[in-house]
Formats: C-alpha cells, structure tokens, sequence
C-alpha cells in the first residue's frame, strides 16, 4: 500500500516526552489526531502537529487522497544524540546535564490500510 512519511531529527525533546504523545495519535485518523494534538497541552503535542502536517503534505503530494480519508498507519519516536553538559556544584563539584534529543517520524496512509 502506498504511504507517506514524514521525519522531524534532533528535536530538542526527550523521547521519553515525545513518546507519550506519539501514543496518543498512532492508529488515529488524521483529522481526529489533529484535533487531539490541539488541544493538549504538552509541549511534544505542537511538535508531533508539525510532523503530521508534513506528512499529510507529503501524501497529497503524492496523491494518496484527502487528509480526511488519512490514518496514521506508523508513528515513534528513536533517540538522537545526547548533548552533555556540566552544572557547576558546590566544593568544587559537578552535576551531569543530559540534554537529550529525538528523531520523530509518522507515516500517514489511505485508511484501508492495517498494519
């Protein structure tokens, strides 16, 4: 079956965030997922929009049909690098910083589509 993907890499997001909202919308039709990822309020939700309306461009560009008639047939989010810094502490210590980032990805398809 014909599908349309979308990739969003280095987002200064941890997975951990993303995932959460990710879960939310896979499997969803896309008018339903944008809806959802409107109105909650996390900071991943605006994110994750971005991607879904890449995706959803790509597809028409691909004329796999109208957005209504699109699901989301594929969304996760992988690990990107982690940037590492340091907090300077007390007594001459120091704390690690973990900035972590992901690699977003959705693939939209026809809703006939199962997978």
């Amino acid at each position: 079956m014909p599908e349309a993907k979308a990739i969003l890499r280095y987002v200064r997001i941890s997975p951990r965030k993303a995932r959460l909202v990710v879960d939310m919308v896979r499997g969803r039709h896309v008018p339903e997922a944008m809806s959802l990822l409107r109105y909650t309020p996390r900071s991943a939700s605006k994110i994750v929009e971005h991607v879904l309306r890449s995706a959803v461009a790509n597809a028409a560009q691909k004329e796999l049909g109208e957005p209504e008639s699109l699901k989301i047939v594929k969304a996760f989010v992988d690990g990107g690098p982690t940037l590492k810094r340091f907090q300077p502490r007390s007594m001459g210590r120091a704390n690690p910083i973990h900035k972590r980032t992901s690699h977003i990805t959705v693939i939209v398809g026809p809703s006939g589509h199962s997978t």
